[in-house]
């Protein structure tokens, strides 16, 4: 066993030192370096258990020797022992996300409806841009069948935001309409509660 190891990496040593360029020297200094630590540690491993030993060298020797000969697989052995947090940070480098979160809306539809009516807010709509006029829809959650946000003509957003704006305003009326009304029978006019003191 340790013969063969030692054969091993003499040979594979051996082999690092040709056709190097001298850019390559200090790469191939580093690998007989870790080949030479390799079979260090199973020499090791092999004086208190030969059979792992001899098992993990076969190991390698079939990995090494199959990425040498396919490239395809020398790739997705290496994607697999890339550290993930660069794959991630490379992925994302690649594919940028979009936010999903928009812009605040320019103007507060509900504000402008209770100033100026609907005719005031389309005024203030139809000065918009489509995607402004989508920030507003999405800032109030007025894409309720998930349309509205892929229209492509301004006018159609507006009438939604007009739709909905009326529609809410109308329904938040129905609760504002009645005056409170007071408990104490006409007549009598309630005040501060004095505790009786003699209790």
């Amino acid at each position: 066993m340790s013969e063969q190891s030692d054969s091993e990496g003499a040979a594979v040593a051996g082999d690092l030192s040709e056709d190097e360029g001298p850019g390559r020297q200090e790469d191939a200094s580093l690998l007989r370096t870790q080949v030479t630590e390799a079979a260090e540690a199973l020499l090791k491993l092999g004086a208190s258990d030969p059979d792992l030993a001899g098992s993990l060298a076969r190991v390698l020797s079939v990995v090494a020797a199959e990425a040498a000969r396919t490239n395809r697989f020398a790739r997705a052995l290496s994607r697999a022992l890339t550290p993930l947090e660069p794959q991630i940070a490379s992925r994302s480098a690649e594919r940028p996300r979009r936010s999903s979160r928009r812009a605040a809306g320019v103007i507060d539809p509900f504000a402008v409806f209770a100033e100026a009516g609907e005719v005031g807010l389309r005024a203030g709509l139809g000065e918009l841009a489509l995607e402004q006029l989508r920030d507003i829809i999405a800032e109030h959650g007025m894409d309720h069948d998930r349309l509205a946000m892929k229209w492509k003509d301004p006018q159609r957003v507006i009438d939604r935001i007009v739709e909905r704006v009326e529609s809410r305003t109308a329904k938040g009326a129905a609760f504002r309409g009645r005056p409170e009304q007071s408990t104490e029978p006409h007549g009598i006019v309630s005040g501060p509660k004095i505790e009786d003191s003699s209790a």
